[in-house]
């Protein structure tokens, strides 16, 4: 579990395509300085498992379906990911409860800079829409914010500038994709409703 509070943007230093998956090398510093093997990462928004730890990078490996579902497949050397450690259970919860099951993508629609924070508008599927409700939690890249508006087919959020510093949002730009979790509780719900109409 994470808690969508990145603590570093790293980068990435290797893609090495295995067949139906992908092996990432990755340098974060500090997300490595306690790391083992068999620990969770999320980069990006997306749970890893880390394979091996070396000089202040770590290695995981990414399966088909993460690939296909998120935008880790699209993932080069060079590009910069945000990273997070798993939440131990002795810490504050600073943003919200993150699984680090990406749902999907969305895109980046708009971005418009106000005096003291930025507005940015994703267009997202109907299918994950649904689970979106203003002033809920939601996890992009990795990042926790807080919805500000909803569509049928879209959602804003507002970043200060910290966030647009210490996380690769800053240099998202129109037509980016990005990945999304939605709150889990309302997956559940809507689940457990189902069954009550059944």
């Amino acid at each position: 579990m994470f808690t969508g509070i990145v603590e570093e943007r790293g980068s990435v230093l290797a893609v090495t395509d295995l067949g139906d998956a992908s092996r990432l090398a990755i340098r974060g510093p500090l997300v490595t300085s306690d790391a083992t093997p068999g620990d969770s990462i999320s980069v990006s928004g997306v749970c890893l498992t880390v394979v091996d730890v070396m000089d202040g990078a770590f290695t995981a490996d990414v399966m088909q379906e993460t690939l296909r579902r998120s935008s880790l497949g699209a993932l080069a050397a060079g590009a910069e990911v945000n990273l997070e450690r798993a939440a131990r259970v002795d810490s504050r919860l600073g943003g919200h409860i993150v699984q680090g099951h990406v749902d999907g993508t969305a895109v980046v629609r708009d971005i418009e800079p106000t005096e003291h924070w930025t507005i940015v508008s994703f267009g997202v599927p109907s299918a994950l829409s649904r689970y979106v409700v203003e002033k809920g939690s939601i996890c992009v890249d990795g990042v926790s914010l807080t919805v500000v508006h909803v569509d049928d087919d879209s959602f804003t959020v507002s970043l200060i500038p910290t966030t647009l510093e210490q996380t690769t949002l800053g240099v998202r730009r129109v037509g980016d994709t990005v990945n999304i979790e939605v709150d889990v509780i309302a997956k559940y719900v809507e689940r457990l409703m189902e069954g009550r109409r059944s």
